[in-house]
């Protein structure tokens, strides 16, 4: 009997992380509109966020952003929340067109954006699959991944003050490395049961995409970039 309902249990639990995943993908997929709206009108306007202070710039950009989760954290659970995040998503994409810009500076451009574009969709493919196809739980990964990114986040201050371009091309590829790891992480998060919230799901994994698809551009450029 006690077996019975251990395995109802269990088979609810799948069913409720399958659900929370399905709404994850469908709602990341709904993101990208308003991201690629952003981006496109950021191009169009010629786009720069405090180009002349970047540290401001970076500061402001942190107020806005965790203005915007508190905001759908707090509001998870409506149609609010959804409305929220489709807003920060927007946001982003005009903080995208930035380098959007530089990249269309060169000759091929659209080639490396989509070059970048391909690239952080086979590295979250990839990521999704083996955290919702392997039995093994990558939750314990939180607290390394936490360590490489407040690593990451100080060297980007400190080459705000450097610019270092090696430092820039450095952060840029852990970034990629760390980002990927946390795809792993974030799937994997929902898959154990361990997020139950596809809005707050759907958030952690957009930001993951992201920062693999800028950082991944921006490497993309530094070796594959033609002005002629």
């Amino acid at each position: 009997m006690q077996l019975d309902t251990y395995g109802q249990q269990t088979q609810v639990l799948s069913q409720s992380a399958n659900r929370v995943l399905r709404n994850t993908y469908m709602l990341l997929a709904l993101t990208m509109v308003p991201t690629v709206a952003g981006a496109l009108l950021g191009v169009q306007m010629q786009f720069s966020f405090l180009a002349g202070s970047p540290f401001i710039a970076f500061m402001l950009f942190l107020g806005i952003s965790f203005a915007f989760f508190w905001g759908i954290e707090r509001n998870k659970n409506s149609g609010l929340g959804v409305a929220l995040l489709l807003g920060f998503t927007f946001f982003m994409g005009l903080m995208l067109s930035r380098i959007l810009q530089v990249a269309l500076g060169f000759s091929n451009g659209g080639s490396m954006i989509a070059l970048a574009a391909g690239g952080t969709g086979a590295i979250f493919v990839t990521m999704a699959g083996i955290a919702s196809v392997s039995k093994r739980d990558f939750t314990n990964m939180g607290k390394f991944l936490t360590v490489g990114l407040v690593v990451v986040l100080l060297a980007m201050v400190a080459n705000i003050f450097l610019q270092m371009p090696v430092l820039h091309l450095v952060i840029s590829a852990a970034v990629v490395l760390l980002f990927s790891g946390y795809i792993l992480y974030d799937i994997s998060n929902i898959v154990q049961g361990g997020e139950t919230n596809y809005v707050t799901a759907t958030l952690a994994v957009y930001l993951d995409v992201y920062n693999v698809f800028v950082s991944l551009l921006n490497l993309i450029m530094a070796f594959g970039g033609d002005r002629d």
